[in-house]
């Protein structure tokens, strides 16, 4: 794991409870299905489900006739179905920085030797749209598409702390503050003030704050009137490295993300104020 937690999402996000109806149950069971990173038996999904065994069943088979789960009948599993896969790549098309962002990011891990994240906020989650490797690949949790935590992330912090006020505050509320290392910022207030020195100084950190042995440097995407469109890190072990260490990448990482910013804020993500 790095840059991103394997928590897994529970069946009980994006209820009918919250007024979404059928839809928003239909697109929780999906999450709940896609968060396992397997094939899930119906068993398993009842033990986290909200919803009566009857109405889990029929939502499942509502999602496996229109092709948005597959399910084997030999195993008696559901998986995403090629259907969710091919809204999910229109969706990485279309929606997300990578296309834009996959050249700069190639050149800057080959630049570097180490991984590089590039990630986007998804409500109050850290959603990786795309990784490069390094030379020497560490093992880590983050892949292009998961979720993480924001609040022991790099990228996560480096995208919150240019933030409004407005905007921040609900998401600092929504995090657990699990402290997964003894570096990690447990409460809102310690990680405010951290915020405050990442506005200062441009970047952010990951001082072995989700995993120990992993520290990265982060630093946001901006358009030009401040509009916070992702984030992109660079991360290594304590093994090979140390923060200082990667402060020295800081000047390719700043050039790599004013073209991403660039080549986004004309094309893609335009700020009609601007």
């Amino acid at each position: 794991m790095a840059e991103g937690d394997g928590e897994r999402i529970s069946v009980t996000h994006g209820t009918g409870e919250t007024g979404d109806g059928t839809v928003g149950k239909a697109l929780a069971v999906l999450d709940a299905v896609a968060s396992f990173g397997r094939p899930v038996r119906f068993s398993e999904l009842l033990l986290s489900s909200p919803y009566p065994k009857a109405t889990l069943y029929r939502l499942l088979q509502v999602l496996t006739k229109q092709s948005m789960l597959t399910y084997d009948i030999e195993r008696q599993t559901y998986a995403p179905g090629l259907r969710l896969v091919r809204l999910a790549h229109s969706a990485w098309q279309s929606a997300s920085l990578a296309p834009v962002a996959r050249p700069y990011l190639d050149a800057l891990s080959a630049e570097v030797g180490e991984t590089v994240h590039l990630a986007q906020l998804d409500g109050g989650q850290v959603l990786y749209v795309d990784k490069i490797n390094a030379r020497t690949p560490l093992q880590m949790y983050s892949q292009a598409g998961k979720v993480g935590p924001v609040y022991c992330t790099g990228v996560g912090k480096a995208m919150i702390a240019f933030l409004s006020d407005a905007e921040v505050e609900p998401i600092l509320q929504q995090q657990s503050y699990h402290a997964f290392t003894p570096a990690t910022l447990a409460s809102p207030d310690s990680l405010r003030a951290e915020l405050v020195e990442i506005r200062a100084r441009g970047h952010a950190y990951d001082r072995e704050e989700h995993e120990p042995g992993i520290i990265c440097i982060a630093v946001p995407i901006l358009t030009r009137s401040g509009r916070v469109l992702g984030a992109v890190s660079v991360t290594s072990s304590t093994s090979r490295t140390s923060l200082a260490g990667l402060n020295a990448h800081l000047p390719r990482i700043n050039a790599a993300v004013a073209s991403i910013a660039g080549e986004a804020q004309d094309w893609r993500f335009p700020d009609a104020a601007e």
